[in-house]
């Protein structure tokens, strides 16, 4: 498989994964939307004025950036290892890395704490649905190439 397979199939997976997330914050089902933590770790990061439209300005190209980079990783580590793209299992396992490096690194990185407490209590559940989403969308962009 080659890496644009694996940025595609990132971007598609990001998108979806994004826009699951916005739209279960938007009416009440998430205490939190990806796109607005992207967008506040970004401007945190370059010391910008936060607000919710310069969140989604910067948190969108951030969220489509770290979803490319994901998915082209994905595809080298089954290159280098020479296992199946499309497998359920490796793809799982590579799911399950990337909910628990959001939950100990990226959330508490962005300044959410530890499993991103400081967005509620059920943040690892809402991340590990989204996870479970992105880990879908992998899947099946993955097979259509």
């Amino acid at each position: 498989m080659i890496p644009l397979n694996g940025i595609t199939a990132g971007l598609l997976a990001g998108i979806l994964m994004s826009t699951v997330s916005d739209i279960a914050y938007r009416i009440g089902i998430f205490k939190s939307s990806l796109t607005l933590i992207d967008g506040y770790f970004s401007l945190k990061v370059i010391r910008a004025k936060i607000g919710i439209k310069r969140m989604y300005i910067f948190g969108i190209p951030l969220h489509l950036f770290t979803s490319a980079v994901f998915g082209s990783i994905y595809v080298f580590i089954i290159n280098l290892l020479k296992w199946n793209a499309t497998s359920v299992l490796m793809i799982t396992l590579y799911i399950i890395l990337l909910w628990l490096s959001m939950l100990f690194i990226a959330l508490p990185v962005a300044g959410f704490r530890f499993l991103g407490r400081k967005l509620g209590a059920s943040t690892w559940l809402e991340q590990l649905i989204l996870h479970i989403v992105f880990g879908t969308g992998l899947f099946v962009a993955l097979r259509l190439m």
